[in-house]
């Protein structure tokens, strides 16, 4: 605790004790207590005010890089260009581009809307049933 020992404290506590008096020591300390609050809430004040600038600063140097980079990629690339659609490597034929049309054809026949049946008809709970 900023380099002070044990035997230091002991002594500045009596040190105290001796000048101040016991009847004025709780006061003198309560004193010390509120300075010492009011010192560590104005150091963290301006520790966050400082991180607050620089995380701003952070934020402007990204924001000017994703601005270089957009402006790169659209002089590239710009939006009124031809391009060309994408072919998938090692697809031969013909590419799908649409899905089919939903619904069935007169070719397919209709799946049926209910659950199969059971494989077997027997009401028995399968953990109620004899073993075989």
């Amino acid at each position: 605790m900023f380099g002070v020992d044990t035997s230091e404290l002991i002594v500045v506590a009596v040190v105290a004790l001796l000048f101040i008096g016991p009847k004025e020591l709780p006061r003198a300390m309560m004193t010390v207590g509120r300075w010492v609050g009011r010192v560590r809430a104005y150091a963290s004040h301006f520790t966050a005010g400082v991180e607050n600038v620089i995380r701003e600063a952070e934020l402007e140097e990204m924001d000017r890089k994703w601005r270089e980079e957009n402006q790169r990629i659209l002089a590239e690339y710009p939006a009124d260009g031809d391009y060309p659609e994408p072919v998938p490597s090692g697809v031969e034929g013909p590419v799908m581009t649409a899905l089919p049309p939903s619904g069935p054809t007169e070719d397919e026949p209709t799946l049926p809307l209910e659950a199969p049946p059971a494989p077997d008809d027997d009401p028995v709970p399968p953990n109620q049933r004899p073993l075989p």
